[in-house]
């Protein structure tokens, strides 16, 4: 009988061992090379790779493998679910709309929710008691968002194309990488502006031009960058101007009392939200000479948002208070306070994901206000003096 020595036996089971380890990569999408580190396999489950190799010993010919790697790849993405999120969407068209999709931000539509928001807000308090705000008005309002957000970042990218480069966040954008000329972005800021001008005129006259002042503030706000810390302020001024034409557009003017307060807070939201934002891309924007509230405020930073948040409950309560808002218009601006007192309080500055997942968690804060506005309005009934009239219309 032939003994086989200790060494022997290992250099057999290393064999062995190897070429179970080729059919296993082999079933989980190709073949590899074995000389490079083991992060493939170390990416699955233990169970699942005790599995694969007891299957893989079973396989004779490596071409069956690829051949059964390909079907259940293939299964898998049939089984997977249908998503229908902004940037997939974006994906999906042709190629050549894709940059000036991407250049109006319509992949990342957290921006366009936050300059909606506002107008919700004063469409909603502009609505009579017992009445929900005006759809139609909504809808259009809506449209524009759209239209002028996307015009405000093809502006901005227009400005800032030198200085995106640089910034490894914006260095993918459509004109820094050279997708878009300057010409064709400025065609196409020429054929947003005229549709949004279209959304304008259907306005009443007052609206229109109370819109066309916000127009040297959309143009100007990328400089106040270059110029001061506080470009947020005027971003706040610029997002929150649907706070004023929302009222106007249903009521024929605005109401002072009313829509200074909300003005005021939401250009304190933004300075909240925008901050967050800045610091994301606080290391580029030193180097490069961008300034912003994350440079001024540092690591003061949350006792500032404190602040500002302070400011925004307060002109909100006064807001209510003149609209004769309701208890669920209150509640919904206590559990707004408390959201933003836990987006503040669990904020990690120094980490971008977390500033990404904060920054665009306010899109839950705006819509909050909006559903405590419009439930506010239907707990109020209507005016019964209003009742009389339309009766008194119908006899």
């Amino acid at each position: 009988m032939r003994v086989r020595g200790p060494g022997a036996i290992l250099l057999r089971l290393s064999s062995w061992r190897l070429h179970v380890e080729s059919y296993t990569c082999c079933i989980h999408g190709g073949f590899y090379n074995l000389s490079q580190t083991n992060e493939y396999r170390t990416k699955l489950p233990l169970c699942s790779r005790r599995k694969t190799v007891f299957s893989a010993c079973y396989l004779a010919k490596p071409q069956s493998c690829l051949v059964q790697s390909t079907c259940q790849n293939y299964a898998a993405r049939s089984r997977r679910p249908l998503s229908l999120s902004a940037a997939e969407l974006v994906q999906c068209t042709p190629k050549s709309v894709q940059p000036y999709l991407r250049l109006m931000r319509l992949d990342k539509p957290i921006g366009t929710w936050l300059l909606y928001l506002p107008c919700t807000w004063s469409i909603g308090l502009a609505a009579d008691g017992g009445c929900l705000p005006d759809l139609s008005m909504l809808a259009l309002f809506g449209m524009g968002a759209i239209l002028m957000r996307g015009a405000g970042c093809t502006i901005n990218d227009m400005w800032d194309r030198d200085f995106d480069r640089k910034i490894e966040r914006t260095a993918s954008r459509p004109i820094a990488m050279g997708d878009i000329s300057y010409f064709q972005s400025l065609v196409f800021l020429g054929a947003q502006l005229s549709l949004a001008l279209c959304v304008l005129l259907c306005l009443n006259y007052y609206s229109i031009a109370l819109g066309a002042a916000s127009l040297s503030l959309v143009i100007t706000y990328p400089l106040m960058k270059r110029i001061t810390y506080w470009p947020q302020l005027v971003l706040g001024l610029t997002f929150n101007w649907g706070a004023l034409l929302g009222w106007s557009a249903i009521k024929g003017s605005c109401d002072w009392s009313i829509c200074l307060p909300l003005y005021f807070s939401g250009v304190m939201w933004t300075l909240i939200y925008d901050t967050i934002y800045a610091h994301q891309d606080k290391r580029d924007d030193a180097v490069v000479g961008v300034k912003s509230t994350a440079l001024r405020l540092n690591e003061q930073t949350k006792p500032w948002l404190s602040v500002f948040s302070a400011a925004m409950l307060t002109g909100l309560a006064v807001t209510g208070l003149h609209c004769e808002q309701t208890l669920p218009y209150y509640t919904a601006v206590a559990i707004m306070g408390a959201h933003l007192f836990h987006q503040i309080y669990t904020l990690d500055i120094h980490k971008v994901e977390d500033c990404w997942k904060k920054f665009t968690s306010n899109r839950t804060v705006g819509l909050l206000l909006f559903a405590g506005i419009v439930l506010g309005n239907l707990w109020k009934g209507k005016d019964p003096s209003e009742t009389k009239e339309t009766l008194d219309t119908d006899t």
